[in-house]
């Protein structure tokens, strides 16, 4: 099993009106290339705008809307992918071959999505398939996780494992600080 984890910051020069929240994410990969994805959010998470649950399908545009996001890519290739998870049940797969540049995206089961909140906390599960990662290989995963958070009263709020430019930019290889490895089993 593979696990990582850490502690989401919100870009620093991005207009931000909303509360003061700490978010914590986590990726694990078991045995069988099955991968789980989780976000919490703890403070005045009742001042975040979440969206209505609905049914769990494919959905462009998740990330203007509050949404949590996984990058992940193999150490020395530009290949990436991206996932977004929405509270809503919707989600978001794309596949690059370098960095913003689109390739065909893989077919890939559904994620199960489940949302929680109460007590000052909402948090986000996602598990993923086999299918959902980059081909199994000799190599380790760089990962990103990345969060996007609304409020009514104000900007989007950018959080994400590091923030190397000056505008949020979770597609910059250089946020993809985590990794998984040496290698995800073969499927």
């Amino acid at each position: 099993m593979l696990t990582t984890q850490a502690r989401l910051v919100r870009h620093p020069r991005a207009p931000w009106t909303g509360p003061e929240l700490s978010i914590a994410a986590a990726c694990i990969v078991n045995d069988r290339g099955a991968g789980l994805c989780r976000f919490e959010v703890v403070g005045a998470v009742e001042s975040i705008v979440v969206p209505a649950a609905c049914a769990p399908v494919a959905a462009d545009g998740l990330w203007q809307h509050t949404c949590f996001e996984l990058f992940v890519g193999r150490r020395g290739a530009a290949a990436y992918r991206e996932f977004n998870f929405s509270p809503s049940g919707e989600w978001a797969s794309y596949a690059f071959t370098d960095y913003r540049a689109a390739a065909a995206s893989p077919a890939v089961p559904t994620p199960v999505i489940r949302v929680e909140g109460a007590g000052g906390r909402l948090s986000l599960t996602a598990l993923l398939g086999p299918a959902s990662w980059p081909e199994p290989g000799a190599g380790v995963l760089e990962v990103g996780l990345a969060a996007v958070l609304e409020t009514a009263t104000g900007p989007l709020g950018y959080y994400a494992l590091a923030h190397p430019a000056e505008r949020p930019d979770f597609h910059d290889r250089r946020a993809f600080t985590l990794t998984l490895g040496p290698e995800l089993p073969a499927t």
